[in-house]
C-alpha cells in the first residue's frame, strides 16, 4: 500500500516574521535567504517566496509587523489619562529609542534604510510605516502648545519632522552599539533638544 503524505500546515504569518526579525537582526539581510529561513521554519523557500515575492517584500513586511506591535504600546501609553503633554512626549521618546545595541526593531530601519536609495519600493513602504510616528507626535504637540506648555512658534508638523530627526540621531549610534553610547544619557540629549524646540513652559 502507497504511503500517503500529509501535507505540512503552513507556519502562522506572526510566526515568519518573528523569525525573520530575529535572523535580520542577527545576521543581516544581506546574509538571509529564503531557503535558510524556510529550513528554519520548515517551509520551502519555494512557499516564502509565494507569499512575500523578494526579501525586499519581508523586509518591509517584517519592519511593518514590529512596527505594529509598537504602534499599540505607543497609543496605550499616550492615551493615559492625566498625563501632560510633556509627560506624554516623554513616553514616546522612550518607545521611540532603541533598548540597546542590536535593538531587532532597530536593526530592521537600518536595513530599510540602507536599501531605500535603490528601491522605489522600500522608499514608498518606509514613508507609510513611519506616517504613524509623525502623527501621533504631530497630535502631541499641537495638545501641549493648545494647553500652553509648548510656546514654540513653529508649525506642529514642521516641529515634529525636527524632532524626529533628533530621534533618529540619537538612535541610530545606540542601535548599532557604537562605543560609549548609552541609552539614558541619548534619552537625556533628546529631553534637552525637545525642550528648546518646543519652548517648553
Amino acid at each position: 500500500m502507497a504511503q500517503v503524505r500529509t501535507r505540512r500546515p503552513a507556519r502562522p504569518r506572526e510566526e515568519v516574521l518573528a523569525a525573520a526579525m530575529a535572523a535580520i537582526a542577527e545576521h543581516g539581510l544581506a546574509k538571509l535567504t529564503m531557503a535558510g529561513l524556510g529550513k528554519q521554519l520548515q517551509m520551502s523557500a519555494g512557499h516564502l517566496l509565494y507569499y512575500f515575492g523578494s526579501k525586499d517584500q519581508l523586509l518591509l513586511e517584517t519592519l511593518r509587523w514590529s512596527e505594529e506591535q509598537l504602534g499599540e504600546r505607543r497609543r496605550t501609553a499616550l492615551d493615559r489619562p492625566g498625563l501632560s503633554a510633556w509627560e506624554r512626549f516623554t513616553a514616546y521618546a522612550h518607545l521611540y529609542l532603541p533598548d540597546g545595541p542590536g535593538d531587532p526593531r532597530w536593526i530592521l530601519w537600518v536595513e530599510v534604510w540602507g536599501r531605500s536609495p535603490s528601491s522605489a519600493e522600500i522608499r514608498q513602504g518606509q514613508l507609510e510605516i513611519e506616517a504613524p510616528w509623525q502623527a501621533d507626535l504631530e497630535a502631541l504637540i499641537r495638545s501641549g502648545t493648545a494647553a500652553g506648555e509648548f510656546t514654540g512658534h513653529t508649525s506642529a508638523d514642521e516641529l515634529a519632522v525636527q524632532l524626529r530627526a533628533v530621534l533618529d540621531g540619537f538612535s541610530v549610534p545606540l542601535a548599532i552599539g557604537l562605543p560609549g553610547v548609552r541609552r539614558p544619557e541619548s534619552l537625556a540629549r533628546v529631553s534637552a533638544a525637545a525642550t528648546a524646540l518646543l519652548g517648553r513652559a
